[in-house]
């Protein structure tokens, strides 16, 4: 499906179901449906003609007539699903034959008036089509269809546009300039300060968010506090408030109390917190006063030398001290045009004509957002095809103060650029709010749902929408959010507000999706709402009215930030294929979805974030065509009902750790790609079963189960594994996040060590492991090393873990090789290069084996030796992980951890150290932290390590039986820190990562 084919890809096969199938048609229904497949297959050529070419060139009566044909292909979709339910009916495919037969005899009467019913409809569609037909003749559409553009085919994705800057372009300038400005001429003397609020202004894709963001980062480590938040356009002033309180601390703003607040009583909040406290808060996108206002009541002048940024493209609501921010001069606009093009350092390849460039640099007007849009744009072309583009209609309109004008045009140009499909998909991102966090894997899911995805040999669809997903982010039409301290891949995705602006005008004109932030839902022209989007608003019950003028025809309806209390889903939306509830308020037991069982097309479920929601009607069973079933972080549904078990079309099933499996699941959903749920609620016989089950989900891609798996449930799940070779994610035991008085009962035993079928072999495209193991050895560390696509490694000691340690000794390559992130939880690693200096000994211990002390204090690590290169092991590591504890290292003397030898790991940016307290004095614990700070500085990239304090209440206490002020003011930070790193590095979705603290919805 897409903007200009409408429904038409899906007519066909449902057509041929009909008609060559086993229904028993009347003879005047059977001509009907005939003639539409007749009239159908003669339109279909114009159709793709029309597709073949930028919707701006097309004369305005072949847009109207491809409007009308569209909206007649949606209503003759409609049209058959309705027949195909109503005629085979919904009901399970388990029932006694003497249930069916019935059933049979008791519908027939109802069969006859549902076939009379969709006679009806399809003469009505009958003449509508002629209508249109009649229109195309006498306007002779097919001679003013405009023709193709004379173009190179090109690949977008081309290697060149996988390639990052490694350095902001020309921000170096503008970043030191408001530096500058918010440096303190007192040096560090800042008690007595006044708070300095700066505005930095400019037009929209001049990069204020990302210079905003590189001097907050540079300098928040300075300060008690800190918060970056946007605003927007349409702001909910409540929203932002609260955002900056989860902002400044997550520990004590993230209760849910602060959701019920006014304005008043946050403002309050705020200036009680930051009464004391030395603060840097950015308040980015400003766009109004009055916004601006109301934000700044809650600022509090304390002569502690905090900063305020805010950044607004409008001068009149800059205050303070005003920075404008100028575009890039024109070395740096060709520096960032040719890096991103070719990857050339930032020079003109000889043979791109200089005029050309020239042109295109003055049409960007040194606006970085232009820059890029337009290389993404022209990545792979030919000569002639950059000069097309410099002779293109529009291309000539003056630059002086017109940079925003023309960053618009240019963002408009590569939209029409876009192969269609992704046209579709990019204008469906029009169903979220500004500034939304949008998960890369939901998206997809809904972009399949939806229809939008391609089925291409030898892919599945969700590896096809992946494609088209990076196909987005390399032409720059969507901005890629990477899990930067874990394995580095995209997880989800922002879109810029001037993008977003372009697609919401261009959904709006095509009635693609209807945007509802108010209490009306209008669609252009009167038309159908297709698919509708409620965003931060009070949804309320579909009116009579409503109902009327077609709403109730909707394929589509995402909520976002929506107020869902008092809404109940409407029976009367049964042509719906996607209903998605994201970040939504509700009551306790909500019963909105109580008619759920009549949404019989729905092929996407999904609620996300959502407290209140204790159950799911058993009538789920009967949307035989459901897909994808997400209840990720809907945290109180306990089990699943049984119904789920007959939704044999489900390709994705996602549950939270707390969300029980119903019996049987797998005997009949058999195709599932990913999976994510809790096995602890059947018994040992059941569990058997169920990982036996796993064994014929070929297709599985993603597996993560929650719950003990013990004795043979471990064996017969290992013989299961061997099954899957497209396995790419594997998460076996219970999510970290479980509360604590939870987790000794979870984790009592998972696996007594590294099973041997995590292997290369057994598992060659496993990209992500998460396990809880009690020991770990030489063999198991070999083989887990060895799997070829590992990116992602978390391994979690159990609470009974006992005396355990493992080295491996590494010569050359061939250990860990993508390794990019990885967490050993309950163990100390250390890396000591040999005599020869030709291997290098990898080492884990948990502390509970004494013997094993000596090789995490024998070796030394000094400033001079730190300046030899030593071997390289896990080349592509960028983040770890680790743990130390503290008494039993210092128990006899000589243990270190100065020496662990991290600079094996050349690309290592982030380490995390969870420094284990108890039994430790205060004294040793700062000793072993001071060590750790060492080992990490004498990395080459003079690393800052995160150190994060646990069990400090069982550190050796004083005489005066308390812990030092000190330690204790210090462990509290820590803490806090150590609730977001273990989120982001344990959970394997970082979508939720934020979403325990602060809104995941916001950049």
């Amino acid at each position: 499906m897409d903007l200009v084919m409408g429904a038409m890809g899906n007519l066909a096969p449902k057509l041929y179901q009909l008609l060559k199938g086993e229904y028993e048609l009347q003879k005047d229904v059977r001509k009907k449906l005939e003639f539409l497949d007749q009239e159908l297959e003669s339109v279909k050529p114009a159709l793709d003609q029309v597709a073949q070419v930028p919707w701006d060139r097309h004369h305005e009566q072949v847009k109207v007539w491809a409007r009308q044909m569209r909206e007649a292909s949606y209503d003759i979709e409609d049209l058959l699903d309705t027949f195909l339910v109503r005629v085979q009916g919904s009901e399970p495919a388990d029932q006694s034959k003497l249930k069916r037969a019935l059933k049979k005899l008791g519908g027939l009467f109802g069969k006859a008036k549902a076939r009379h019913d969709i006679s009806s409809a399809i003469e009505d569609i009958k003449k509508q089509l002629q209508e249109v037909a009649d229109r195309r003749d006498r306007c002779k559409i097919n001679e003013i269809v405009a023709k193709p553009a004379d173009t190179s085919a090109i690949d977008p994705r081309l290697e060149a546009m996988y390639k990052e800057v490694t350095q902001l372009i020309g921000i170096d300038k503008s970043r030191g300039e408001l530096l500058s400005m918010l440096s303190s001429p007192q040096g560090n003397e800042v008690s007595h300060e006044k708070m300095k609020i700066v505005s930095v202004v400019g037009v929209g894709g001049l990069g204020k968010t990302t210079l905003a963001k590189a001097v907050y980062d540079e300098l928040k480590s300075q300060f008690d506090c800190g918060a970056f938040v946007p605003v927007g356009r349409n702001p909910d002033v409540k929203k932002v408030l609260r955002d900056i309180l989860i902002d400044l601390d997550k520990k004590e703003f993230r209760e849910l109390k602060y959701d019920i607040l006014d304005v008043r009583q946050l403002i309050n909040e705020l200036k009680d917190f930051l009464q004391s406290k030395r603060y840097f808060i950015v308040i980015d996108d400003v766009w109004e006063t009055r916004d601006w206002k109301n934000i700044g009541l809650a600022l509090v002048e304390n002569d502690r030398g905090s900063i305020v940024i805010k950044t607004t493209r409008k001068s009149e609501v800059a205050t303070g001290v005003i920075y404008q921010l100028r575009p890039l001069s024109d070395d740096d606009s060709k520096m960032l045009l040719f890096t991103r093009l070719f990857d050339s350092g930032g020079e003109r390849p000889a043979n791109l004509p200089a005029e050309a460039c020239e042109k295109i640099m003055k049409k960007c007007g040194g606006v970085p957002l232009a820059i890029i849009t337009m290389a993404s744009m022209l990545v792979g072309k030919e000569t002639e095809d950059w000069l097309a583009v410099c002779n293109s209609p529009g291309f000539y309109r003056g630059n002086d103060g017109q940079q925003a004008h023309d960053t618009e045009w240019i963002l408009s140009l590569s939209y029409y650029d876009l192969p269609m499909h992704l046209k579709t998909c990019l204008l469906y991102l029009s169903v979220y709010p500004e500034d939304y966090f949008i998960p890369k894997d939901r998206l997809i899911w809904k972009w399949i749902a939806e229809g939008f995805v391609e089925m291409k040999t030898g892919t599945s669809l969700f590896q096809r929408g992946e494609e088209y997903f990076n196909q987005l982010v390399n032409r720059s039409m969507i901005q890629a959010v990477r899990d930067e301290k874990g394995s580095g891949d995209i997880f989800a995705c922002q879109v810029h507000d001037m993008v977003l602006d372009l697609i919401r005008g261009l959904s709006y004109e095509e009635n693609f999706v209807t945007i509802s932030n108010d209490d009306k839902v209008t669609s252009p022209s009167g038309n159908k709402v297709r698919r509708l989007a409620h965003q931060n608003r009070v949804m309320k019950q579909l009116t009579q009215q409503e109902d009327d003028t077609g709403i109730a025809r909707v394929r589509s309806l995402v909520a976002c930030r929506c107020d869902i209390g008092s809404w109940v889903l409407h029976p009367s939306f049964k042509l719906l294929r996607v209903l998605a509830l994201e970040r939504c308020d509700c009551e306790k037991g909500w019963q909105g979805l109580k008619h759920l069982g009549d949404l019989l097309h729905l092929r996407y479920l999904g609620l996300h974030g959502i407290n209140g929601i204790y159950e799911l009607p058993e009538e789920i069973g009967k949307l035989k065509f459901l897909q994808i079933l997400d209840l990720e972080w809907v945290m109180d549904i306990r089990v699943l009902p049984s119904g789920v078990c007959q939704l044999t079309q489900l390709v994705c099933l996602r549950v939270g750790f707390r969300t029980c499996a119903p019996d049987g699941l797998l005997k009949k959903v058999t195709s599932l790609e990913e999976l994510h749920i809790c096995i602890d609620n059947l018994n040992d016989e059941s569990k058997r079963q169920f990982v036996k089950a796993l064994g014929n989900l070929s297709e599985l891609r993603v597996l993560r189960i929650y719950g003990i798996l013990e004795g043979t449930v471990q064996s017969d799940l290992a013989q299961s594994l061997g099954n899957l070779h497209k396995l790419q994610h594997l998460s076996l035991g219970y999510d970290y996040r479980v509360p604590g008085e939870e987790w000794d009962r979870v984790v009592q035993s998972m696996f007594r060590r590294l099973p041997s079928w995590i292997s290369p072999a057994c598992l060659p495209s496993l990209c992500h492991l998460d396990l809880v193991v009690e020991d770990i050895d030489e063999a198991g560390l070999r083989a887990v090393g060895g799997l070829p696509q590992l990116r992602r490694l978390d391994l979690q000691a159990t609470v009974a873990t006992s005396g355990s340690t493992a080295t491996v000794v590494i010569a050359g390559d061939g250990f860990f090789q993508k390794l990019r992130s990885c967490s050993f939880g309950g163990w100390m690693v250390q890396f000591v290069v040999n005599e020869d200096s030709a291997c290098v000994s990898f080492s884990l211990w948990n502390g509970k084996q004494q013997g094993a002390l000596a090789a995490f204090g024998s070796s030394t690590e000094d400033e001079s030796s730190s300046r030899s290169v030593p071997p390289t092991v896990m080349p592509n590591l960028q983040h770890l992980e680790f743990q130390v504890p503290v008494r039993a290292l210092y128990k006899d003397g000589n243990g270190s951890c100065r020496s662990l030898g991290l600079r094996c790991l050349p690309s290592l940016r982030n380490v995390s150290v969870v420094v284990d307290c108890e039994g430790a004095s205060p004294d040793e614990v700062e000793k072993a932290e001071a060590e750790l700070r060492h080992a990490a500085q004498l990395h080459p990239n003079s690393l800052i390590p995160r150190l994060l304090k646990v069990n400090y209440d069982e550190m050796i206490r004083h005489s005066t039986g308390q812990i030092s002020d000190k330690s204790k003011d210090g462990d509290d930070l820590c803490e806090e820190e150590e609730e977001e790193e273990g989120v982001v590095s344990s959970a394997g979705d970082e979508v939720i990562a934020t979403e325990l603290g602060a809104d995941p919805t916001s950049a």
